[in-house]
């Protein structure tokens, strides 16, 4: 059986926090851990199973070549992005790759923070949660929503990619539209980072009574 948020151990509430890419994800993750939150970042399992030494490094260096390595012996991340958003197989062999093993390390580690006494919830943030299929981990999931144009101009300005390859993750990924019919939580962040983390805030509080209201109903069964 797959596993959902009902089999995880543990019964804290469960959110899953998600955006396409420029959407400041990252930073509405960045102020929910502020707030004391337990936070498992996607993007740094995504890091861990690929670290020198491990199995999907090598599969990845057979596949692509020594060329795909930094002279650290670790994964050029930028060359690879390049090389996938330019290859629609190229995406497809790697994510079936790297998919399960992400999925079975994130499951232990929200099991862990599902058993933390000393908060009311956690948080799985990843960009690909609804892509992935990972909103089944999660009892709620929250989309931190932004115009294109916005996500295009963040995104150029952060990272050092060309505009062809910014365009074609945007387009890799579900349309606005499609995430945020799937949300059950929407915070549109077009604006400041002041904005934004006035909304994270309003957002934890709000989480914080759904997830009180869980165990109380849970202690009267």
């Amino acid at each position: 059986m797959a596993e959902t948020a009902q089999h995880l151990p543990g019964s804290k509430l469960l959110v899953g926090l998600t955006g396409g890419i420029g959407s400041g994800k990252s930073a509405a993750a960045a102020g929910f851990e502020a707030l004391g939150v337990p936070v498992i970042e996607a993007d740094v399992v995504a890091r861990e199973v690929v670290s020198p030494g491990t199995a999907a490094l090598a599969a990845i260096t057979r596949h692509c070549g020594s060329g795909i390595l930094l002279p650290s012996g670790e994964l050029d991340r930028a060359t690879l992005r390049q090389r996938v958003f330019a290859d629609t197989a190229e995406r497809r062999w790697l994510e079936a790759l790297l998919h399960p093993l992400i999925r079975a390390s994130i499951i232990h580690q929200m099991g862990a923070a599902a058993a933390l006494p000393e908060t009311p919830y956690a948080i799985l943030s990843n960009s690909l949660l609804l892509e992935t299929g990972q909103d089944a981990l999660v009892h709620r999931v929250l989309l931190i929503d932004a115009s294109e144009e916005k996500q295009r101009e963040r995104t150029l300005r952060r990272d050092t990619v060309d505009e062809r390859t910014v365009d074609a993750i945007i387009a890799s990924q579900w349309r606005r539209e499609q995430r945020r019919a799937s949300a059950d939580d929407v915070i549109l962040n077009d604006g400041t980072l002041q904005e934004l983390d006035s909304a994270v805030r309003a957002m934890d509080e709000r989480y914080r009574r759904l997830a009180a209201a869980s165990t109380a109903q849970e202690e009267k069964q």
